[in-house]
């Protein structure tokens, strides 16, 4: 696990990116087949030959999967190319993982503007996923409009992906267990700008969240009975240790649609 963060680091770092990738779900539950239509991003990206997850997303047609840029921008700097890449369904990824071969489109946008960093990417499978309902995208404005309403005040959002959990201490230095299996939390509503969505997932006060394995993971709108199908952010950053915020970027967003409609009808 140490070996594979550091990979992802160094080229995180190599490539001067601005956001710290998030990457597992933190205070939750396991999400067993709650949540079908997400999977995990794979990829030979530490040794050759050696298939390791990279990155969450979540399934919004028969073969489009919307991930982060970030988990896919620095895969060249590795010698890993844009067809060179799998998506897992497998609630618990291992060697013997069902994996469809893909390929990733990385948004020509990102990184280009510090006010709307472009954080969304495309990763189009071989063939298409069967068994799986897609995710649904939000119309565009959904969040404004909420907001506009007083609608968000309160309201829950239910991160799901894959990585480490919450971070152990006691008995030496403090760690992020790697669990490599889907989990699910439920955050509550924080801020609002024009990119950005901010999660609280504060555990003192009964939220979980997302940490190092979940970026590009969903925040679908709502939680337990009230949540919905709707993949409004997915998850790119947050706090060092994971207690305090989730921050996604938006998918409602004109920026964000432009680039999503090249591969999928948009609501």
């Amino acid at each position: 696990m140490k070996k594979r963060l550091a990979a992802v680091a160094a080229a995180c770092a190599m490539l001067m990116l601005t956001v710290t990738p998030a990457q597992a779900i933190t205070y939750g539950r396991r999400d067993g087949n709650r949540h079908p239509n997400v999977g995990a991003l794979v990829a030979e990206y530490v040794e050759p030959g050696q298939k390791d997850l990279l990155c969450s997303g979540t399934l919004i047609s028969k073969r489009d999967f919307v991930t982060a840029s970030h988990c896919t921008v620095f895969l060249p700097s590795v010698g890993v190319d844009p067809d060179e890449v799998w998506i897992t369904f497998d609630p618990t990824f291992d060697e013997n993982s069902p994996l469809i071969p893909a390929t990733y489109h990385t948004n020509p946008r990102y990184g280009h503007d510090s006010a709307d960093l472009a954080d969304v990417a495309v990763v189009v499978t071989d063939r298409p996923v069967s068994g799986r309902t897609p995710a649904r995208l939000p119309r565009l404005h959904l969040l404004d409009r909420l907001a506009a309403d007083n609608g968000l005040h309160g309201q829950d959002f239910t991160a799901v992906g894959y990585g480490v959990q919450e971070r152990q201490v006691g008995g030496g230095r403090p760690s992020f267990p790697d669990a490599m299996e889907r989990f699910f939390a439920v955050s509550e509503f924080r801020a609002l700008t024009k990119t950005w969505l901010r999660l609280s997932q504060n555990p003192a006060t009964g939220e979980g969240g997302t940490c190092y394995g979940d970026s590009g993971g969903p925040n679908f709108i709502g939680a337990g009975a009230d949540e919905t199908d709707i993949v409004v952010a997915v998850t790119v950053t947050g706090d060092a240790v994971c207690r305090a915020t989730n921050t996604d970027y938006r998918l409602d967003t004109p920026s964000a649609r432009s680039f999503l409609g090249r591969f999928v009808e948009l609501p």
